[in-house]
């Protein structure tokens, strides 16, 4: 069996930690982070935070999982039911090109169903998600379906192309309709919103 990449639920503030343990154990990982500005009574600090708190991506056999389970800060291997499940390796690349993209994010809520759309020109050219209009703005959304989780880009109409096979290719692969995901209480209720820096 190859190699695929799969979601970590770890403990709370272990994101980090998991992360460059794994990595020193030569597993390929993916922690999505962004930059957080904080205020405090004399300074501003910035902070580099995960994208999803509580989880981290990591590619691996899922029948040669124990080092991985072993690890300390792992509590489990997100999946549907029982068994461990992958996250599709075009949402992995979707989420990583947004963040290669320099678009700044922050944490919204979940959204899946729209208009499908691929991306022709711009920083995300080549980029297929869903459209939907937040507080008169439209944006691209692109979903990890497993975990329940968006990123919603500010976008120009203009760079839009409409998919054959949409309404439906925003939601075809939707936990609802394979089964409940197996996830940690108040998962669903995370997303991430991300606004192209102009």
């Amino acid at each position: 069996m190859t190699d695929c990449w799969y979601a970590l639920h770890v403990k709370p503030r272990f994101e980090r930690y998991v992360t460059t343990q794994l990595a020193q154990k030569g597993y390929e990982t993916f922690l999505p982070s962004y930059v957080s500005k904080r205020k405090w009574s004399d300074r501003i600090k910035t902070l580099s935070l995960p994208l999803f708190p509580g989880y981290t991506f990591c590619r691996f056999n899922i029948n040669a999982r124990l080092p991985i389970l072993v690890t300390p800060g792992v509590m489990m291997v997100i999946g549907v039911g029982r068994l461990p499940a992958p996250v599709d390796e075009s949402e992995i690349g979707a989420i990583r090109h947004i963040v290669d993209s320099g678009v700044h994010s922050v944490p919204c809520p979940y959204l899946t169903v729209g208009q499908g759309v691929q991306v022709e020109s711009g920083p995300l050219a080549g980029l297929e998600g869903i459209v939907v209009r937040i507080k008169d703005s439209e944006r691209l959304v692109v979903s990890v379906s497993l975990l329940m989780r968006s990123v919603a880009v500010e976008i120009d109409r203009n760079c839009l192309r409409a998919l054959q096979d949409s309404p439906n290719s925003g939601i075809r692969n939707h936990p609802e309709n394979t089964g409940a995901p197996r996830v940690a209480a108040g998962f669903s209720q995370y997303a991430v919103s991300a606004r192209l820096l102009k």
